[in-house]
C-alpha cells in the first residue's frame, strides 16, 4: 500500500491515547492507545464483544471519550463532526438505508451531503457492483445493499475508510468483492482504512498493520508481516507418547496427543527449543502461522465467539 510522505499529512489519520469506556462495571474498552499512520490498511481483529465497535464509534465522534483522547487527523471528533466526518466514510455490518427509496434516490440524496461527491465515481461503482438505479433498496439482497453502502461509503473519496464488519454475513463472492473494491481504492489512491473483522483470513489478506483486541484491550499490536515473523508454529515429536501436554517455557499454545505435539510460540523460539531438547523431543517441522491461528495462541479462543 502507499505510504505519503511526512509533507502529505502532519497528523496521524487517527491518535488515541489511553482511551477507556465503560458500559456498567465492564470496561468495553480498556486503557487502548493505536495510531494510525496515513495511506495504510490497519486491520483491528478480536471476537465479537471485544470493544471494537465501541473503538470505532469514538472516532467517529458517536461517543465521548470518558478517560483518554481520540483525534482523527489532528481533530477532535466530538467537538468537530463536521470536519471529521466530511473526509470520513464509514461501513457497518448493519446497514441501515432507507427501504423505501431506490438505488439512484438514495445516491442523490448522499450527494447533497458531501461537497467532493464523484458523480461519475459513484457511477463506476454502481456499475462494477451491477446495483440496479432503479430498485428499491428493500428488494436488494443482503449483498448488493452492503455494496450500496461501500458506494456510498466510497463515492465523496474521503480520506478515512472505518468498516466496521463490512462483509460479516455475507457469502464468499460478495465478501471478496468488496475486498478487491477495498484494496483497489487504497492502492490507486492512497486512502487510508480501518477494517474490523473477526473474519481474521480477511484482515490477513489486505492489512499492512494489525492491532488484536480481546476484552478491550489490545493484546498485540504492530506491522503484519513483522507479527507473522516473529511467531512460529512447530511440530515437536517425542519418543515415548506424553499423557499430558509438555510444559514448555516460551509457548504460547500446545496442542496435540502421545508423540507429536503442535507448539505456537513467539521470539523464545530459542528458549522453546532448548526446553523441548531437555525433554526428548525433536522439531520435526516448521511454519509461519496464520493470524487466526495467533489470536487462538494469544487469547486462548476463537473470533467466532457469539456478541455479548
Amino acid at each position: 500500500m502507499k505510504t505519503p510522505s511526512a509533507s502529505e499529512s502532519s497528523h496521524p489519520a487517527i491518535a488515541i491515547h489511553s482511551l477507556t469506556r465503560r458500559f456498567g462495571a465492564r470496561p468495553a474498552v480498556d486503557d487502548v492507545s493505536l495510531t494510525v499512520q496515513p495511506g495504510i490498511v490497519f486491520g483491528l481483529v478480536g471476537e465479537n464483544g471485544a470493544g471494537k465497535t465501541t473503538l470505532i464509534k469514538h472516532i467517529l465522534g458517536l461517543f465521548k471519550a470518558e478517560v483518554g483522547s481520540v483525534r482523527v487527523f489532528g481533530l477532535d471528533p466530538v467537538k468537530d463532526p463536521v470536519g471529521v466526518l466530511g473526509r470520513t466514510g464509514y461501513l457497518s455490518e448493519n446497514r441501515d438505508l432507507p427501504e423505501w427509496m431506490r438505488v439512484e434516490e438514495l445516491l442523490r440524496y448522499t450527494q447533497a451531503f458531501y461537497p467532493k461527491w464523484d458523480c461519475q465515481f459513484a457511477e463506476r461503482l454502481r456499475a462494477q457492483f451491477n446495483l440496479d438505479s432503479a430498485a428499491r433498496i428493500r428488494n436488494l439482497s443482503r449483498g448488493e445493499s452492503a455494496k450500496l453502502g461501500l458506494l456510498l461509503a466510497l463515492a465523496h473519496r474521503p480520506e478515512l475508510l472505518l468498516l466496521d464488519e463490512p462483509s460479516s454475513g455475507l457469502d464468499p463472492v460478495v465478501r471478496r468483492d468488496i475486498l478487491e473494491a477495498i484494496i483497489r481504492t487504497v492502492a490507486e489512491e492512497g486512502r487510508t482504512v480501518l477494517f474490523s473483522s473477526h473474519l481474521l483470513e480477511e484482515v490477513e489478506r489486505i492489512s499492512d498493520q494489525v492491532a488484536m483486541m480481546h476484552q478491550g484491550k489490545v493484546v498485540l499490536c504492530g506491522p503484519l508481516d513483522d507479527i507473522k515473523q516473529n511467531h512460529r508454529r512447530l511440530t515437536l515429536h517425542f519418543e515415548t507418547p506424553l499423557l499430558q501436554a509438555p510444559a514448555l517455557r516460551g509457548a504460547l499454545s500446545i496442542a496435540g496427543a502421545g508423540r507429536e505435539w503442535t507448539v505456537i510460540c513467539d521470539g523464545a523460539r530459542s528458549e522453546l527449543t532448548a526446553a523441548a531438547l531437555s525433554l526428548g523431543a525433536r522439531i520435526v517441522a516448521e511454519h509461519t502461522p496464520s493470524l487466526d491461528e495467533i489470536f487462538v495462541a494469544r487469547v486462548g479462543k476463537k473470533t467466532s465467539t457469539p456478541a455479548l
